[in-house]
């Protein structure tokens, strides 16, 4: 017998927002398999935070359903909050209180008796190397133990799916490595995170699937490389030992030659099909190369050729 599908952690269709005249979304659809990771990309204003405010029943959209691991958000908004947490950019971390206190509160809200609330602060606390710090006010804590915290805050119900809303915003490159370390935990666990960053590299390192939000709808939606297939400059490159080499696979395969380095770059969409048909055509010729690399455009590429703006751009525009 075929197995069946597995349930889809997050399925919408044709969500629309609108705030007065300003439509922030139009009739979008999601499909969203359980136990990945989901990027949703886009410039400021693109419509992401409602997004994901609609999705963890902050608050409603105008039209469209919405369905979390199959409850409907409109008729089981209590069911639907039980098995999600919400991480946003601004650390809801109370700094007047320690990082155990911060934990035991949020086991107490999400009705955890004192003893298991504890046990299970003391657990979050080790996870995130929070431990030495436990007793010392939020306040003192860096902004990459803040996330740190504030993450595991949103873990002591024990989610099955987390919201990350731009998580890494202002933290320096090596606390950024570690939060992509805890994301990439939590879904080898079968956590499903839905991740919005102005990171273009944090969607690439992390996301099985990216979106791009732009003017309120969805316009381009694949994995990381089918994204960079989607725009021209893609090519694999071959490094010959002798210029007479060289000089061969230019006649039988064309592109452009580097003479000084002895490289010849040959158009491809970096498919698996394109990579095939032109080892084919080497074998045929009989070259003899000396490496093989396939090169495609990154995401700043794409982001820019669908939004008309660079990811460069974006993040300075967000500061």
């Amino acid at each position: 017998m075929t197995p069946p599908e597995p349930q889809a952690a997050i399925a919408a269709t044709g969500l629309r927002k609108s705030f007065g005249t300003h439509v922030v979304l139009d009739g979008i659809d999601l499909d969203i398999p359980a136990g990945t990771v989901f990027s949703l990309l886009g410039p400021n204003g693109a419509g992401k935070t409602t997004m994901v405010k609609i999705l963890s029943t902050l608050i409603r959209a105008d039209s469209g359903q919405a369905r979390i691991f199959g409850r409907d958000l409109d008729r089981e908004p209590d069911r639907v909050r039980a098995a999600i947490g919400v991480t946003g950019q601004y650390s809801a971390v109370d700094g007047l209180l320690t990082g155990a206190e911060n934990l035991m509160l949020m086991g107490r809200l999400h009705g955890l008796g004192r003893g298991r609330a504890r046990r299970r602060s003391t657990e979050l606390l080790e996870r995130f190397d929070l431990a030495d710090a436990a007793s010392k006010p939020a306040s003192t804590y860096s902004g990459g133990m803040r996330r740190r915290l504030d993450l595991a805050m949103t873990l002591v119900g024990g989610p099955r799916l987390i919201f990350l809303d731009e998580p890494t915003t202002g933290l320096d490159p090596r606390s950024r490595r570690g939060m992509w370390e805890i994301v990439r935990e939590l879904v080898s666990e079968g956590v499903t995170v839905f991740l919005t960053t102005q990171y273009l590299e944090e969607a690439d390192q992390l996301a099985d699937r990216i979106a791009v939000l732009d003017r309120g709808r969805l316009i381009a939606e694949g994995t990381p490389n089918e994204l960079k297939r989607l725009i021209p400059g893609g090519h694999i490159r071959l490094h010959f030992a002798q210029a007479d080499a060289l000089d061969s696979a230019e006649r039988a395969l064309g592109g452009s030659r580097d003479d000084e380095a002895l490289v010849l770059q040959v158009p491809s969409d970096g498919g698996l099909a394109s990579l095939r048909a032109l080892l084919d055509r080497i074998d045929g010729a009989s070259l003899k190369v000396e490496e093989l690399s396939v090169h495609t455009p990154d995401l700043d590429d794409v982001y820019l050729s669908l939004t008309g703006r660079s990811g460069t751009e974006q993040k300075a525009a967000a500061r």
